[in-house]
């Protein structure tokens, strides 16, 4: 994988290079409808410069339209949205200069060849990246004369990373980036965006794919019904959901009758497997070993904590469990 030459970032009142640097995007009160229909009802966030920030939730939840939003392709219906400090909606032409952006699905001349196509891609910016540093960066050096129409899905998907790459954004919006890619192609374009990170780019992913999300994202959203439902780092989303964190262990065969399981953990008993699901995982240990020395039961075998994951976290909100 080649490693992007980094560039100073350009001295400008909406990127200044200190520790308090405005967000890159910031968000309040976002609303969209469709005539009657409503779409996006007060959706609140912000993306702060440098960070990978993921944008979850099931089809028809509004994640593309504010994407868009985002992008200056559509005018919103209300609410404030700032992006590298300008309002997408009034200034997409500047602001255009400064964004890199993978759409879903992309249409490109079927004739031309792969390098011809990202040196057109570099002639809309003023500071364009090189073509070979490109065809590198996504591994398509072997397939710089090679025609559009004979690229595989997932070569078409990488051409699609390098042309949002020509101008050296500054704000990368990725969407569904690895839709057709294989494990191996998928592992690649994820270096490849950790990379975009080290060097300070901004990236706004949106992906169906969870462990994408779990691996290259800093914070994330979930939206569901044109609403966030959740918003901060990946650890805290499943806390946030009220996802309750698992621990095992074996239960003892000696155990005294008479000495009842600690009530506050609702342990369950299933083929010599103890079980209990608790909010606190630190107290409920305490309260665990506790019981265990009372009952002289020394170290519990086989004991386990498993916490919840991103995948808990997003089924039960958009199923409509908790953290609504």
């Amino acid at each position: 994988m080649t490693v992007l030459e980094t560039r100073p970032a350009p001295e400008t009142p909406e990127t200044p290079a200190t520790p308090s640097a405005p967000a890159a995007i910031e968000v309040r009160d976002l609303t969209m409808s469709y005539g009657d229909r409503s779409v996006l009802t007060g959706v609140t966030f912000e993306v702060r410069r440098g960070e990978v920030f993921c944008l979850l939730g099931p089809n028809g939840a509004g994640k593309t339209t504010t994407v868009e939003i985002l992008e200056g392709f559509r005018r919103r219906s209300g609410g404030t949205v700032r992006v590298l400090g300008m309002d997408p909606g009034a200034q997409p032409a500047v602001l255009r200069e400064r964004l890199g952006i993978v759409l879903q699905e992309c249409g490109f001349p079927r004739q031309a060849k792969v390098a011809e196509l990202i040196g057109m891609w570099r002639d809309y910016y003023p500071s364009p990246r090189p073509v070979d540093e490109l065809l590198s960066v996504v591994e398509l050096h072997s397939h710089r004369d090679v025609q559009v129409r004979k690229l595989s899905g997932g070569q078409r998907r990488r051409l699609d990373l390098a042309l949002a790459l020509a101008g050296d954004p500054d704000l990368v919006f990725l969407d569904e980036p690895t839709t057709g890619f294989d494990p191996e192609s998928r592992r690649r374009c994820w270096a490849a965006i950790e990379n975009l990170r080290a060097l300070g780019k901004t990236i706004v992913l949106t992906t169906h794919y969870l462990d994408e999300a779990e691996r290259l994202a800093d914070r994330l959203a979930l939206l569901r019904d044109g609403e966030i439902r959740v918003c901060g780092p990946v650890r805290e989303v499943a806390r946030q959901a009220g996802v309750p964190t698992t621990i095992t262990f074996t239960y003892p065969q000696r155990i005294i009758p008479a000495l009842p399981a600690p009530g506050c953990l609702s342990l369950r008993v299933e083929d010599g497997v103890a079980t209990c699901r608790v909010k606190n995982a630190a107290t409920a240990l305490r309260e665990l070993f506790t019981w265990a020395s009372a009952c002289r039961l020394g170290d519990l075998e086989d004991l386990s904590v498993t916490h919840p994951t991103l995948e808990d976290a997003y089924l039960q909100l958009v199923s409509g469990g908790a953290g609504q």
